[in-house]
């Protein structure tokens, strides 16, 4: 094999000129020092160290989930996590404008964070078992829980008189079980949509909505004439998720140390009255 190398060499000297020559060694060892200072190109420029190069940080988020996440009348980016991510932005890079959303929906969140679209996402994800294999996440910046939606008129309604009132929930949803071991007397009635859910509480057809209190909140924010009972019936977390891997340790490390922070210093707490969410989802510790 040494000697069909040095055939093949000898070949390449006579067919170019010694300039010819020249130029490919210094081609060769140009490469040969990049391998040297980066044995591995794919790492060089990821989690923290990425978003720094870039001057910018790229945000999954929610574009249609009041008070989370939504566009106002101007077509622009509002809510909570909105202004989660503006601060992410400040503590990473000093700068709140240095972020770029990416509006994403339920079914593309993880895979947008897997593929590197994203640099991280702040999109009314609920840290589960199951998503802890594949993503990393900070402590909780909001406790989302089950909660009931009424009608404005019904202004001495009690969690307790709805039994055995009716009360429309999502098809499919886990708020069905956390209702039914609650108030075991309750007459629940499937709905397909929140739409439907609003629409059958409207008419009176149901006494209240059972929805996440998030996303109710932000109903009861459009018409005057709902009201959210206070008491949530559930718990989940919501949390940044970080992608997975060594590589992007400074970056999961310094985003959960901003939301401690945030929880301490009074921010978060701000930003949820401030968007009219339950202060009952504020995190106390974890």
């Amino acid at each position: 094999m040494l000697n069909l190398f040095f055939q093949r060499l000898t070949r390449f000297a006579q067919a170019h000129t010694p300039e010819q020559i020249g130029f490919w060694l210094l081609i060769l060892l140009t490469a040969s020092l990049i391998g040297l200072l980066n044995p591995h190109p794919s790492l060089a420029r990821t989690g923290l160290s990425a978003i720094q190069s870039r001057g910018k940080l790229i945000v999954g988020v929610k574009e249609n989930l009041p008070p989370l996440g939504f566009r106002d009348s101007q077509n622009q980016l509002q809510g909570l996590e909105i202004e989660i991510a503006r601060q992410l932005a400040v503590e990473l890079l000093g700068d709140a404008s240095a972020v770029e959303f990416k509006p994403l929906l339920n079914q593309d969140r993880l895979q947008a964070l897997f593929d590197g679209e994203v640099d991280l996402l702040v999109a009314r994800l609920t840290t589960t078992d199951a998503r802890l294999r594949l993503v990393d996440f900070s402590d909780p910046y909001y406790v989302d829980g089950a909660a009931f939606l009424t009608r404005a008129d019904q202004s001495d309604l009690r969690l307790g008189d709805l039994q055995p009132q009716t009360v429309a929930v999502l098809n499919g949803s886990d708020t069905i079980s956390t209702v039914r071991a609650l108030l075991p007397q309750v007459q629940l009635r499937g709905v397909d949509s929140y739409q439907a859910g609003e629409s059958l509480l409207a008419s009176g057809a149901v006494t209240a909505f059972a929805a996440d209190a998030s996303l109710l909140t932000g109903l009861a924010q459009e018409n005057p004439g709902y009201r959210l009972l206070p008491t949530l019936i559930s718990a989940e977390p919501l949390a940044i998720a970080t992608p997975k891997g060594k590589q992007q340790q400074d970056l999961r490390q310094q985003v959960s140390q901003a939301v401690k922070r945030w929880r301490t210093n009074g921010w978060l707490a701000q930003q949820i009255g401030r968007w009219g969410l339950p202060i009952e989802g504020l995190p106390r510790s974890y």
